[in-house]
């Protein structure tokens, strides 16, 4: 079985690795065009394109893997599947269907649920305690084709994005080669999915990533592990940016009001969220490097009392 494989990011190496060292015919590996990226944006090819060129494998990088020009040099490979994970492209039904078996896609939840980009950020700041990954039949919407194999997989409490990511691209991968399987067997099933059921994960938006302190400690919490380890969610302290890393939320009650500092601790510094009071274990403050809460709160001389969240004071005479 023929096959082309299509993605980019990191949380599909492990497919792409998996499908290689069982013996498949990856005939070329599709992958995202350079890109800046980083503090220093510089360009970087994807992992997925390192991965391959590691595994001497031919690469395209079209601009618009949909174009007319690409579907045609995609048909000349002669696939018969299309592997799909974490590639970042909708493909065209001209593109589905140059593959006699279609295309089969990778998705980090437990469809219908958490359809979208950012499954696992947004299971994380929903509070869920299980998300899985699944493959499924493409179709021209997005996330909405007919399921094949599922597998479930708990959220830990200490879960980030970026440990839940890893986990998940693993057991992802042995659900592929599972797939693969029943597709070569002729007997990979599809079962429809309930729509009704269906819900989004869109990407966090830049407006998402500063702490609203009125939050239950528990919702602030579960952002700072839906924003670790990139792009990380904020504060502001001093009128400066205070990243925050790592956080526990307590269910304690006080009458303070919300963002304030309640208490000065050796594990870090306590705050008073709309709900209980949020533990915050590790920061970084902006141009810093991260550090422990405590090391920031004795750096930074701050104190039970103090209110984070509020912006720089403005100068006389400025708009509001």
């Amino acid at each position: 079985m023929r096959i082309v494989f299509l993605g980019a990011d990191a949380f599909a190496v492990p497919s792409l690795e998996a499908i290689g060292a069982h013996g498949r015919d990856i005939c070329a590996v599709v992958t995202q065009p350079d890109r800046p990226a980083g503090r220093g944006r510089k360009i970087r090819p994807t992992p997925v394109k390192l991965k391959a060129k590691e595994m001497g494998l031919s690469l395209l990088d079209p601009e618009k893997v949909s174009a007319r020009e690409s579907v045609l040099r995609i048909a000349s490979l002669r696939p018969d599947i299309l592997i799909v994970v974490a590639y970042g492209q909708i493909l065209s039904a001209e593109l589905l269907g140059v593959p006699a078996l279609g295309g089969i896609n990778l998705h980090a939840s437990l469809l219908p649920g958490f359809r979208g980009p950012a499954p696992i950020a947004r299971a994380l700041l929903e509070g869920a305690t299980e998300t899985g990954v699944t493959t499924l039949w493409m179709s021209e919407r997005v996330d909405a084709g007919d399921i094949i194999l599922q597998r479930r997989a708990p959220i830990l409490d200490d879960d980030t994005e970026g440990s839940l990511t890893s986990r998940l691209a693993r057991d992802g991968a042995q659900l592929l080669l599972d797939t693969l399987s029943l597709v070569e067997q002729g007997r990979a099933p599809r079962r429809a999915q309930d729509h009704a059921e269906a819900t989004w994960a869109p990407k966090l938006k830049k407006r998402e990533l500063e702490i609203d302190w009125t939050w239950p400690a528990r919702r602030i919490a579960n952002l700072v592990r839906a924003a670790s380890p990139f792009p990380g969610c904020y504060t502001c302290h001093q009128g400066k940016r205070l990243k925050i890393w790592r956080t526990a939320a307590l269910e304690v009650e006080d009458d303070k009001e919300p963002g304030t500092v309640t208490r000065l601790a050796a594990e870090g510094f306590t705050v008073q969220a709309g709900e209980g009071e949020l533990l915050v274990v590790e920061v970084q403050p902006e141009s810093g490097r991260r550090m422990t809460g405590s090391a920031y709160a004795h750096g930074h001389r701050l104190t039970t009392g103090e209110r984070l969240g509020a912006k720089p004071p403005q100068p006389p005479g400025s708009a509001a």
